[in-house]
């Protein structure tokens, strides 16, 4: 998204530097969901569609729904008309985390930029998330950050981090045979049954 610029190699998009497509451009090839999600005061309808203003009824469902959302849809008295307080602060954090995503997945972008979104989520919405994910975003491309290892052990490509240095690259069990940071991450986080 351009907020930092690297400081060395580069970053292509289809073969372009992303340093020669205007901001503005670049941007909106990207839905993004920040590590603190944030809503605005409007309501449920009008915060996702400021990812794509002129959404319809329909798409803003269908990323609802993808995002399982829609709990907090159907909960309300008024549905997508209900009001959200500035900041979100009438649902709780893993209902910010949701309509955060509902807001990035209207958009239907190139790419999509996760940043350690799933983490306030419980293991089975995160679960039900991630499989939704698989169909609805086959035609983009998506990055994950995460410290949670079940919300990216199906990636195609897993980028471990150490003090900011790459330790290692590659599937999950891959990393489980060769990348020691990984393996202490994966067995401290999950049970012998879940890493077979």
């Amino acid at each position: 998204m351009r907020f930092y610029d690297v400081t060395e190699g580069e970053v292509l998009i289809d073969g372009i530097n992303i340093k020669e497509i205007s901001t503005q451009e670049l941007r909106k090839k990207i839905g993004y969901v920040p590590q603190k999600s944030l809503l605005f005061s409007g309501t449920i309808e009008e915060n996702i569609r400021l990812g794509k203003i002129d959404a319809t009824d329909e798409e803003v469902r269908i990323a609802a729904e993808v995002a399982q959302a829609m709990e907090i849809v159907e909960e309300k008295e008024k549905g997508f008309k209900s009001e959200m307080s500035q900041g979100g602060s009438n649902v709780s954090g893993g209902q910010r985390q949701r309509l955060s995503i509902a807001r990035a997945l209207v958009r239907k972008p190139e790419i999509y930029v996760f940043d350690d979104s799933f983490s306030a989520l419980d293991f089975k919405t995160d679960a039900k998330l991630r499989e939704a994910l698989k169909t609805y975003t086959k035609e983009s491309s998506m990055l994950i950050i995460a410290q949670r290892v079940s919300t990216i052990i199906n990636s195609d490509q897993i980028i471990v981090l150490n003090d900011g240095n790459i330790v290692g690259i590659g599937k999950h069990q891959d990393l489980i045979n060769n990348c020691e940071v990984y393996k202490e991450t994966v067995y401290s986080q999950l049970s012998k049954e879940e890493i077979a």
